[in-house]
C-alpha cells in the first residue's frame, strides 16, 4: 500500500506536462551554476498543484516535511501549499508549529516560486500580531532563500498598512549581491507604495544613485511615466 507521500508524488506525477517538464529547468534557473542548480521538474502547473494539495490538506507535520525532501520541485510546492491550507484554521497552536516546520524547511524552500507562494501565509501572516525580529536574523542569512523569506514576508504588514519592516529592510539589504533580491524588495517597495505612493516616492529619490537598477525599476513600476523618467536619472 502506498504511503501518503508515495501517493501525492503519484498524483503530481500523473498531471505532468511533457512541455512544461522541458521549459521549467530554463525558467527556474536550474542548470549549472544557476540559483536553481539541480532541481527536478514534473512539469505541473500551480493551479493543478494547489488542487493535489486541497485534497490532502490534513496529513500530518512529518508527512509534509518527508514531501518537502523530495527532488522534484513540484513535490515540494505542493506541501508548502498543504501548510498554507492548514494555515488557514484559526489554531494558533497549529500556526506555531507550522511556522517553526517552515523555519526549519527553508534550505528545502530552494526557489523563488516556493518562497513567493508561502511565506506571507506561513511567516508574515502568523507574524502580524508578534514581534518581527526573525526577519531581521533572516535577512542576515547566508542563505539567498532565507533573505527573500525575509521581505516577501512583508506583504502580510503591507496589506493591513504596515510599512515600517518593508523599509526597513529594503534599507538592510539595498546592497544585496543577487538579482532575485533585488526584484523581490523592488516588489515589495511597489507594493508599499500602493498605500503610501509619497513615501515611496520619496524613499527611491532619496535611493536613486545606490539602489540597484532592477529593484529600482520594479520599486517605481507603477508610476507615472513622468515620475519614473526623473526618478531614473542619475544624480
Amino acid at each position: 500500500m502506498m504511503s501518503i507521500t508515495e501517493k501525492i508524488s503519484t498524483e503530481l506525477q500523473h498531471l505532468s506536462n511533457p512541455e512544461k517538464r522541458e521549459i521549467f529547468p530554463r525558467f527556474f534557473k536550474a542548470g549549472k551554476g544557476e540559483y536553481g542548480e539541480g532541481d527536478r521538474f514534473l512539469g505541473v502547473t500551480v493551479p493543478d498543484i494547489r488542487s493535489v494539495a486541497r485534497r490532502h490538506k490534513d496529513i500530518a507535520l512529518d508527512e509534509i516535511r518527508e514531501l518537502m525532501q523530495s527532488e522534484w520541485h513540484e513535490v515540494r510546492l505542493c506541501a508548502l501549499l498543504v501548510m498554507v491550507e492548514k494555515s488557514k484554521k484559526k489554531d494558533d497552536g497549529l500556526r506555531r508549529r507550522l511556522f517553526d516546520l517552515y523555519l526549519s524547511l527553508t534550505e528545502r524552500i530552494n526557489n523563488w516560486d516556493l518562497v513567493d507562494l508561502s511565506c506571507r501565509f506561513l511567516v508574515g501572516e502568523y507574524l502580524l500580531d508578534k514581534s518581527r525580529d526573525i526577519l531581521y536574523r533572516l535577512s542576515q542569512s547566508p542563505l539567498l532563500w532565507d533573505n527573500r523569506i525575509a521581505i516577501v514576508s512583508t506583504y502580510a504588514f503591507i496589506r493591513k498598512g504596515e510599512l515600517e519592516n518593508t523599509y526597513a529592510l529594503s534599507d538592510l539589504m539595498m546592497h544585496h549581491p543577487h538579482d532575485l533580491m533585488h526584484k523581490a524588495i523592488g516588489w515589495m517597495l511597489r507594493e508599499a507604495g500602493k498605500r503610501d505612493p509619497e513615501r515611496l516616492y520619496g524613499y527611491v529619490l532619496g535611493h536613486r544613485a545606490d539602489m540597484p537598477r532592477t529593484m529600482l525599476r520594479y520599486a517605481i513600476e507603477k508610476f507615472s511615466p513622468e515620475e519614473r523618467a526623473v526618478i531614473m536619472q542619475r544624480v
